[in-house]
């Protein structure tokens, strides 16, 4: 837990690219799964993502309870769209296949066919996101937004936003223990009432040590004159590489390649069912 979502230091081939190359490739390959509902698309950037996780080296322990997390919204936002829409596949290709049942909650192959498409988002952008959050140092990150555009107000508060993640968690783990040893238990064996009381209290104190952290950096901050120039300079701004011209040209090549289907199948849906 004392590194989830934080940046892991590793020796790979997407640690070693630049913030802004990185981040220009996650906001294309980003814009480009959105923008289709081609499985076969999609089937090609959950695999593309996937091995940029397998590059990046991440250890499982660290986000695995992020990707459970994630499983667990999911299946809860499948179920949703077929409680809700159960026809709404149907709407789409224009033919019924059923498989189950009758009326409007009978199951069939169109809704089916787009629920798949909704969780290979998830399976595609989570990768994607990891790969990113995790392989970028705050601080180089925050140059690359600035470099593209962005206020390096916004890019150093979000800097600081992902900097702060790994020091939340470790207070947290902290505070848990020290409750723990006063005698408010959270563990499984604690009852429900119990546990609602050492919740409250173990937020309450994070809240509130939370809170007085942010005002010693801002604090800091306004003491060093934060601010007051229109432009700053940046002590990890990195030169661009064979490797970050490489990255930027495949997003490109993938998000053309999303556009081209677009244009081929006549909208956002590639339609196999006619």
């Amino acid at each position: 837990m004392t590194d989830f979502l934080g940046y892991q230091e590793r020796d790979s081939i997407i640690h070693r690219l630049n913030a802004t190359s990185k981040l220009l490739a996650f906001l294309l390959l980003t814009v480009a799964g959105i923008l289709s509902f081609d499985i076969r698309f999609l089937l090609l950037l959950t695999a593309f993502a996937g091995l940029l996780l397998v590059l990046s080296k991440i250890s499982w322990q660290s986000i695995r309870i992020l990707v459970y997390l994630t499983v667990v919204f999911a299946l809860l936002n499948l179920i949703l769209i077929y409680v809700f829409a159960p026809q709404y596949g149907v709407e789409l290709y224009q033919t019924k296949t059923v498989l189950i049942g009758s009326g409007d909650y009978a199951l069939t192959s169109q809704q089916l066919f787009y629920e798949l498409l909704v969780l290979l988002k998830y399976c595609f952008s989570v990768p994607l996101s990891l790969a990113f959050l995790l392989t970028t140092q705050p601080s180089q990150l925050a140059a690359g937004l600035n470099r593209i555009g962005v206020s390096y107000k916004v890019a150093y508060a979000f800097s600081l936003t992902l900097r702060y993640l790994p020091t939340v968690q470790n207070e947290f783990q902290t505070t848990r223990k020290v409750q723990e040893a006063r005698g408010f238990a959270l563990g499984k064996k604690a009852s429900l009432a119990k546990k609602v009381v050492a919740s409250t209290r173990l937020l309450l104190a994070l809240a509130f040590s939370t809170l007085e952290k942010v005002e010693t950096i801002s604090d800091a901050m306004a003491l060093r004159r934060f601010g007051k120039k229109k432009k700053r300079t940046w002590y990890y701004s990195q030169p661009w590489r064979v490797g970050d011209w490489f990255t930027l040209a495949v997003a490109i090549l993938l998000l053309l390649l999303a556009l081209f289907l677009v244009s081929v199948d006549g909208g956002r849906f590639w339609n196999p069912f006619v």
